[in-house]
């Protein structure tokens, strides 16, 4: 199965993404690269058997969430992140199409987390960090078997 390059994609779109939150630095620059890695395999850009939408596969209530509970109260981080949708008021389905945009809410979820990121070379705790604060400990992902996604980020 074929896709994006994941260099390019770490140095086109997530780094640039970052950049413009002002929520950068290396650890942030692998988990979000590792995360599309791990989610879609930066090829699907809907969940095959979900509601999922993007190369992040943010279920569009997460995304709403993040909106609702985060963003509405965070004008720093919400006037960026719409800047990057190109709207005043995006809705979940604009990550599909704009990658930009579907890094940025992926972001947002992280920022989010309670715990710090997690060191920028070390692909368990990256996995570890993803299954925990983004997937969820119900969700479907194994920290075990998604760290070579994590190592393929750390690598690009």
């Amino acid at each position: 199965m074929s896709g994006l390059d994941p260099g390019q994609f770490k140095a086109l779109v997530v780094r640039p993404t970052l950049l413009r939150l002002g929520l950068d630095g290396p650890a942030a620059l692998n988990l979000l690269t590792g995360t599309a890695l791990a989610e879609s395999g930066l090829v699907f850009l809907r969940q095959v058997s979900g509601p999922a939408l993007g190369v992040f596969q943010m279920e569009p209530a997460t995304h709403d969430d993040c909106w609702a509970s985060f963003l509405s109260a965070h004008p720093a981080l919400a006037d960026p992140v719409r800047a990057i949708a190109g709207m005043q008021a995006p809705s979940a389905g604009l990550m599909v199409s704009n990658l930009g945009y579907a890094c940025a809410m992926a972001r947002i979820k992280y920022y989010r987390a309670a715990a710090p990121l997690p060191q920028a070379g070390h692909a368990a705790g990256l996995s570890a960090y993803h299954k925990q604060y983004y997937n969820t400990m119900l969700g479907a992902a194994n920290a075990a078997c998604n760290q070579q996604f994590f190592q393929k980020a750390i690598d690009a």
